[in-house]
């Protein structure tokens, strides 16, 4: 391809990027390439690169000399940084030129350019929604664990029914203690009788039926009384 065929592939180039092609030279010129944004991303404005682009003599037998660029006061990007990203995307670049060589393949490239920008922003932006959701199971295992309790083993299993049937056997001399004591408190004291021997040896036989066996007491009390 000669000096008329390059022209007119610039002429091409104009057509398609009428507001992004900016001529240096009669065989030099840059060619603005926005990238379009993942939905997922919330940066204020998509990041552009100048792909910058000079014709050698021997062009399209050889590949053209390439070099990326960042317009004058661009924003900072956070998924997005020429600085770090120049050489993998040239790599890419060159590559794609090899494969093109005898063909016009600037279009080609400036595709290229624009696919591999997207592709890095789209990579980052999944790789930092893995992280979060990572974060979100980590802290929502965590929080599960408060339901979980203690894996029940052998030796936990006995460790709980040794506390288990302490915790009972208090429990029951508790409950037997206030027994004995409530029983305690409502029994009433059966008055103390007197056998017949005792009540003869009392002077106080014919005082009372002789086929009583005992007496109470609180009878006898009264009888000594009589008798006297």
């Amino acid at each position: 391809m000669g000096h008329e065929d390059q022209v007119e592939e610039r002429e091409v180039l104009e057509s398609i990027f009428p507001e992004e092609i900016t001529d240096i030279s009669e065989t030099e010129f840059r060619i603005s390439v926005t990238l379009d944004l993942p939905e997922e991303t919330d940066a204020p404005e998509p990041p552009t690169i100048l792909l910058q682009v000079r014709y050698p003599d021997e062009y399209p037998d050889k590949p053209p000399h390439l070099d990326l660029l960042s317009p004058p006061n661009a924003p900072s990007h956070p998924n997005f940084s020429l600085s770090e990203d120049r050489d993998a995307l040239l790599n890419v670049l060159n590559s794609a030129a090899e494969e093109n060589l005898g063909m016009a393949m600037v279009f080609t490239l400036v595709s290229t350019l624009k696919e591999a920008g997207e592709q890095l922003i789209a990579d980052r932006v999944a790789a930092a929604e893995k992280i979060r959701e990572e974060a979100l199971l980590a802290a929502e295992r965590e929080e599960n664990k408060k339901f979980h309790g203690t894996p029940v083993t052998p030796e936990t299993f006995t460790k709980w029914r040794e506390g288990f049937m302490k915790e009972m056997e208090e429990l029951r001399k508790k409950e037997e203690e206030e027994r004995l004591a409530e029983l305690k408190k409502a029994r009433v004291k059966e008055p103390v009788r007197m056998t017949g021997r005792q009540l003869w040896e009392a002077g106080l036989v014919g005082k009372v039926d002789e086929d009583e066996d005992d007496v109470p007491v609180e009878v006898v009390e009264k009888l000594k009384v009589e008798a006297s």
